[in-house]
């Protein structure tokens, strides 16, 4: 690889940019003499900070601007949050490869008047702050005593938010904590019997043209088999619900011996409605068994229910 380049577009927020950064130390690693350049950019979904992530829309809201770096030649791979990169990319782009997985748990942070607190012992009308719809579904499903207040911003900002008393606790990525060094803020991982975690959070996705053999074959350097095969079942129950990233799907994955195992759900914004099943298969079939969990639930409701939704939070024409 001596004296070839790559040029990686990513977010410029403090966790896009740590996890960018691995990326390159893990790559400069694996291509000795490989040189990394990194453009970093505000998405849309960066600079929208007043209004709830459900009504600005959810097609590529982080990834849009990376994905045209690449369409333009400008970059080679973006770097993302697997959680925030759409199941349909924009044609001549492919998901090349998903790094190994951190805890892909939600976490509890709390105000420093609820340290004694779990999140079932939270006082009636604590404020919750998410701006998760599969957060705020499941935990109302769970917890309807408990107040919820969408929240926006960075990582450090909400911290700041919670320390400052507009909310009594935050649910955020156990993941993302612990990469940006604030694995000790985590209270109380949440357990999947209660919150089940967006497809793909935890671990990262690296984005790249379609037919580009070289920067595909370098990047492969990076790719962990496992959490891809977890990754690529979730995103394809996802896909198969036509799902975004601001619905209330959740999911866990699994192995058991030589099979993967596909938890999954889909709820209603109150809660009051939420149908939940697994599928097991053989690993290395993932999207088979994405595909068969979607349509278990489609026989629950769960398109009905999804269809309510679309249409209670996007902006009417």
């Amino acid at each position: 690889m001596a004296g070839s380049t790559l040029r990686i577009a990513s977010r410029r927020s403090q966790l896009a940019m740590v996890q960018t950064h691995w990326v390159r130390d893990e790559l400069t690693s694996a291509h000795p003499g490989l040189e990394i350049s990194i453009e970093a950019m505000a998405t849309q979904g960066d600079k929208i900070l007043d209004v709830a992530l459900a009504k600005i829309g959810d097609k590529g809201l982080f990834t849009k601007e990376l994905e045209t770096q690449m369409l333009l030649d400008r970059a080679d791979i973006a770097v993302h949050s697997l959680k925030d990169l759409p199941t349909n990319l924009p044609e001549g782009l492919m998901l090349g490869c998903i790094t190994e997985r951190e805890d892909p748990a939600d976490a509890l942070v709390v105000h420093a008047k609820h340290k004694d607190k779990t999140l079932a012992t939270l006082p009636i009308g604590a404020v919750v702050g998410t701006s998760s719809l599969r957060r705020l579904a499941q935990l109302r499903h769970h917890f309807p005593h408990l107040e919820f207040k969408d929240v926006r911003g960075n990582v450090i900002t909400r911290l700041e938010k919670l320390d400052s008393g507009d909310y009594d606790c935050l649910i955020l990525a156990a993941a993302g904590l612990g990469r940006l060094g604030l694995g000790d803020r985590i209270h109380e991982r949440i357990d999947p019997s209660i919150s089940l975690h967006a497809v793909g959070q935890g671990a990262l996705g690296i984005e790249c043209r379609l037919g580009d053999d070289t920067v595909l074959a370098q990047i492969k350097a990076l790719e962990h088999l496992p959490t891809a095969r977890r990754c690529l079942a979730e995103r394809a129950f996802l896909r198969q619900l036509e799902g975004g990233c601001q619905v209330p799907i959740g999911v866990n994955s699994r192995f058991e011996g030589e099979e993967l195992i596909l938890t999954g759900m889909v709820a209603s914004l109150d809660g009051l409605r939420l149908v939940r099943d697994e599928v097991r298969g053989p690993q290395e079939d993932p999207e088979a068994i994405g595909v068969a969990l979607a349509l278990a639930l489609r026989a629950q409701g769960a398109g009905e229910i999804l269809e309510e939704i679309i249409a209670s939070v996007r902006p009417q024409a």
